[in-house]
Formats: C-alpha cells, sequence, structure tokens
C-alpha cells in the first residue's frame, strides 16, 4: 500500500472547505492503472463542484487532469505500460493528489517532447478546443466566431487554434493586459468587455453581419448578447457558465433573433468512447509537438496552496493554465 496526499471537501463552499488528507492507495484492478503525478491541472469545474453547483457525493477528491509516470497497470490494459509517461483529463474527479488510481481508458501516453506541467495543463483546456473546432459546429478558413474569456487558458489555446485554422477570432477578455495577451496569441480582433460593449463592437468589426458562431463560458452575464452577436443561422455554443448558471430562457427567441441553433457540449460526452478520446489527444499532442500551440502556465501552485488557486481563478486574476505540482 502506498499513502497519497490528495485534496478532499466534506460540504459544498468556498475554496477554504478543501483539505489534504493523507489516503492509502493500492493496486489496479482490471481496466485500471496507478498513476504517480509529476503535476495537476487547475479548471473553472473544479469550482463548480467544489461550490456545490455540480454536486458530487461527499466527501470527494477533486481534480479533473494530471500528468506523471503509469507505476502499476490492471489487467486488460492493453494501451499502457509501467513506466509510461502519462496524461489525462476523465471523471470522476481525484487528480489533486500525489498517487491514485483510475480507469485507464481515458488515460494517454504523453509525448517525451511535452513535459509534465504542460500536459496537465493541456489536456481538459486543449481537447475542450479540439471539440469546439471539429466537432461542435462545422467551420472553415474564413469564418468568424467570437471568443469569450480569451486570454484564460481554453481561450489562449483557441486564438492558436483558430490562427493554425484560418478562423478570425475574436476574444473578449476584462482587461487591456489580457487583450493584449489574447492578440499575441493569435486573436484577430480583442474587446475589452469592462471598455466596450462586445454586442456593438462585434456589429462594428463584422460590418453588420454577426459571427458565424460564439464560443461562451461564461453563461449567464454574457448570454443574451452572445445570440446577438450572432449571424442568421449562426450557432451559439454554451460550454460553460463562470458568472452562473444560463437562466431559462423562450425557445422562440432563437427564431426571432435569426433562425439561431445552440448547443450546450461537454467534454465527456465527446471522451466517453476510449478510440475517441485517444484520437482526439493524438491530435491536440500534435498540434504542441509542432509548434501550431504553445500552452502558456501563467500560475504554478503548490498542493498545499490549492484554496489560493481557486481563489485566484475565482477572482478572474489568472491568464492561460494553472497547474499544481506534487
Amino acid at each position: 500500500m502506498n499513502i497519497a496526499r490528495t485534496v478532499i471537501f466534506d460540504a459544498p463552499g468556498g475554496p477554504e472547505v478543501m483539505k489534504i488528507v493523507e489516503r492509502l492507495v493500492g493496486d489496479p484492478g482490471p481496466g485500471e492503472v496507478r498513476i504517480r503525478h509529476h503535476a495537476c491541472g487547475l479548471n473553472y469545474i473544479d469550482i463548480y463542484q467544489r461550490s456545490g453547483v455540480y454536486p458530487l457525493a461527499l466527501p470527494h477528491a477533486l481534480g479533473m487532469e494530471g500528468a506523471g509516470v503509469v507505476e502499476a497497470v490492471g489487467a486488460d490494459v492493453t494501451h499502457l505500460a509501467a513506466g509510461d509517461r502519462v496524461a489525462y483529463a476523465a471523471a470522476p474527479p481525484g487528480a489533486y493528489c500525489e498517487l491514485r488510481v483510475m480507469k485507464a481508458a481515458h488515460v494517454c501516453r504523453l509525448p517525451d517532447s511535452i513535459n509534465f506541467h504542460t500536459g496537465a495543463a493541456m489536456m481538459l483546456q486543449g481537447l475542450t478546443v479540439e471539440y469546439l473546432f471539429h466537432r461542435t459546429v462545422l467551420l472553415k478558413a474564413g469564418d468568424t466566431v467570437l471568443f469569450h474569456a480569451a486570454a484564460g487558458g481554453v481561450g489562449l489555446i483557441a486564438c492558436q487554434w483558430a490562427r493554425a485554422l484560418g478562423i478570425r477570432l475574436i476574444g473578449t477578455a476584462g482587461s487591456d493586459e489580457k487583450c493584449a495577451l489574447a492578440r499575441e496569441y493569435g486573436a484577430s480582433e480583442v474587446i475589452n468587455y469592462e471598455k466596450e460593449d462586445f454586442v456593438a463592437r462585434v456589429r462594428d468589426i463584422t460590418d453588420g453581419r454577426g459571427v458565424d458562431a460564439v464560443m461562451d463560458s461564461i453563461g449567464r452575464t454574457t448570454f443574451e448578447g452572445s445570440l446577438d452577436c450572432l449571424r442568421p443561422v449562426g450557432m451559439m455554443i454554451s460550454y460553460g457558465n463562470a458568472s452562473g448558471k444560463v437562466p431559462p430562457f423562450d425557445l422562440g427567441i432563437l427564431g426571432a433573433k435569426g433562425c439561431l441553433q445552440i448547443t450546450r457540449p461537454t467534454l465527456f460526452a465527446h471522451i466517453a468512447e476510449h478510440e475517441k478520446c485517444q484520437s482526439m489527444a493524438s491530435h491536440l499532442f500534435k498540434m504542441v509537438e509542432t509548434g501550431k500551440i504553445k500552452i502558456h502556465i501563467g500560475q504554478e501552485f503548490a498542493l498545499e496552496n490549492v484554496a489560493q488557486a481557486h481563489r485566484q481563478m475565482e477572482a478572474r486574476t489568472t491568464t492561460g493554465s494553472s497547474v499544481l505540482f506534487v
């Protein structure tokens, strides 16, 4: 048996509800692997779970992605072996730890050219961008998208992915510094929503036409404005709710605003099948290895400083990706 420090919480609440405990970690069973983490990713979904927006059976560990080395494999695991460098984004939560046993299906072999911190920082956010641009709406070179939170971890990857595909990305962010960062990473246009009405600015940038798609992880505060940025028959992709859940709305609004389309995708539906998960990860790894995507790690925290990490994410003072080192 191995003992591993693990972040858990017993009741929903603020960052202070998280605590580090020592847990026994056993051997992997059939279809499982045991992974020794080198780094773990931090994501806004962790805050949704900790705060109770996405309820979990309590007590529960947190964290949806990590990178490290496989220590042992269980029966029926054929794509991994002890000693492999790996990274993953997967449910259930539990990545904020030194060591864990988990299902092997969503664990992917990490290329030697990608270090562990980058691997931990890129999986959930990078796979999200992969499905946004390749599996949610048919986009082609020359199309225009509006991307909220363009200086965040998902946003900076999206800026580069759009540039690689020849897609015009209009990014929003909450400061001039964040807007400059998004532009540096490939945004064609940037809007500081603290200074400008993003709807009016998008209409101005697109000569009144509107964008082909909106990719919105903010939720409640941007939802209606995002709809108003779309061209007729454009696609609204609502994939997060950092500002709160989108309230109920009259479906007829979509018709009145130009026969709009809307979807609410999740990463875990896209990676549910082993083969599809591995294919998406391979695509992401290739984008990073070829230099088309550079992962910007804006913050690194020790495991014991996880509460500070959550406070900074909730305050929206972070840029790019954030990781815990263990």
